[in-house]
Formats: C-alpha cells, sequence, structure tokens
C-alpha cells in the first residue's frame, strides 16, 4: 500500500460521530499524500445531517455516503479510511460495489461473524452505551465518558473535550438516531470471504471499547495485513494520528 498516487480519501467516523471528531487529522493526511484528496462525509443522523434518520442497515448507511459524493460531481475510485461503525460501512461498500474502491483501511472494528458479541463491545461498556444512548445525559458528562472510553494517549484532553461539547451542542446526534446506528451495528453480517479491494487493518492494543482481537480475527480470516498500536485506545487517528498516517504511507 502506497500514498505516491493521488487519490480521493473518504473518511468515516463510527457510531454517533461526526466529521468534526477527526480534528487535525484530515489536515495531516494530505499533508502526507500531496495532491490527494480528502473528503469526511457524515452518516446520516450525525453531524450536517443530524436532521436526516439513520438508516438500520449498514448497508443503506453506504448507499447514502455513495450518494453524497455523487452529488457533490466526486467520482470513484475512492480510498477509505474508516472507523468502528464507518469501518462496517466501508466493508459493505466494498462488497458491493468493489469497482469503486481503490483500498479501504479498516481501524479497530469488529464484524459478524468473526468475533463473539463480548469481544465486539467488551461488556463493561453495555451501561454506560446504553445510558449515554437513551437518557437525556449532558454534554459535557456524555463526552467524557466517551472520551475515557476511546483514547488512552491524549495529551490535550481538556481542549479535545471543549471541542466535542461544542460539535455536540451544535449538532447533537438524537437519542432516536444513536438507537438506530446501534440496530445497523447490530445487525450487519460481513462476507466470510475478503471483499476484492486491497484493505488494511489498524488496531490499538489497548481499546477499551472493541478488543483488538476482533481486528486480528478479521485479518486472519481474510489473510489480510494488520497492524497493531502497542498503547493507543479505540480512536487511533486521535491517539496517535502520525503513526496511522505511517501505516498509510508504507
Amino acid at each position: 500500500m502506497t500514498g505516491a498516487t493521488p487519490t480521493t480519501w473518504v473518511l468515516l467516523r463510527g457510531l454517533t460521530r461526526e466529521q468534526g471528531h477527526w480534528g487535525d487529522f484530515p489536515d495531516r493526511l494530505r499533508a502526507a499524500l500531496p495532491g490527494s484528496r480528502v473528503l469526511t462525509p457524515d452518516l446520516p443522523g450525525n453531524g450536517q445531517l443530524n436532521m436526516q434518520e439513520s438508516p438500520t442497515s449498514v448497508e443503506a448507511m453506504a448507499d447514502a455516503v455513495r450518494a453524497q459524493l455523487s452529488a457533490d460531481g466526486v467520482a470513484p475510485p475512492y480510498a477509505v479510511l474508516a472507523m468502528s461503525l464507518g469501518a462496517m460501512v466501508a466493508v459493505a461498500w466494498a462488497a458491493h460495489y468493489p469497482q469503486e474502491l481503490s483500498r479501504i483501511v479498516l481501524i479497530n472494528t469488529s464484524l459478524r461473524p468473526f468475533s463473539p458479541f463480548w469481544q465486539r463491545l467488551r461488556p463493561r461498556n453495555y451501561a454506560t452505551l446504553l445510558r449515554l444512548a437513551v437518557l437525556g445525559t449532558p454534554p459535557q458528562i456524555r463526552e467524557a465518558a466517551i472520551l475515557r472510553a476511546t483514547t488512552r494517549l491524549v495529551v490535550h484532553a481538556e481542549a479535545v473535550l471543549d471541542h466535542w461539547q461544542a460539535l455536540h451542542t451544535a449538532r447533537p446526534c438524537s437519542t432516536r438516531n444513536a438507537l438506530r446506528q446501534l440496530i445497523a451495528a447490530a445487525r450487519f453480517r460481513a462476507p466470510r470471504q475478503a471483499p476484492a479491494v486491497p484493505a488494511l487493518l489498524l488496531c490499538g492494543q489497548r481499546d477499551a471499547l472493541v478488543d483488538s482481537r476482533c481486528s486480528h480475527a478479521i485479518a486472519h480470516t481474510w489473510q489480510r495485513p494488520l497492524a497493531v498500536h502497542p498503547t493507543a485506545g479505540h480512536d487511533l487517528p486521535l491517539d496517535d494520528g502520525d503513526w496511522v498516517i505511517a501505516q498509510i504511507v508504507r
């Protein structure tokens, strides 16, 4: 996998997250891949699309992203870098429309049928996620809980938390859409045979949300390369964006 050829990169976030949660990572990726275009479309129900209803299937989410790119006049092929639920969207996209994708990079994802549910979402998070999804939790408490669950190496945690609170206040993901996204993630089943698209898997060994063994299982079954960060958590681009970019360029 090389970053030498200019291409269009599409970055997809996870459950209830939006393009603003990438922080400065898209700019750093652009700098590392001269001439490449880096786009950060939101999934329906999140970010700039927070007034839309989230689909209850991952395949419909993939179709929604494809429609956004088409409406914006951005033609394939695309390279997709995606996290968590966004990575499921990338897999569905690659399975159904492999001709549209030049490569996919999957970060800290988990897929049926390769891993049991207690690895796909660590049990310690069940109560917290249900409470955040169903109850009207104040933004500062909600985002602090998400930060604790998803990061391990963040140095400027207060600045990140302030930014996330502002995003939630400005463009909140509704309780209904959060639940619909959870349903989509729970329902999705990946193909046992790897999609016909070059793929790289990345994971953080200290991911407290999704067991890193999930990425190992996918890489082993699909016979695709895997790089493991020994100290990062779930939000790898936030914990160590330079490491993520280095794996892509490599």
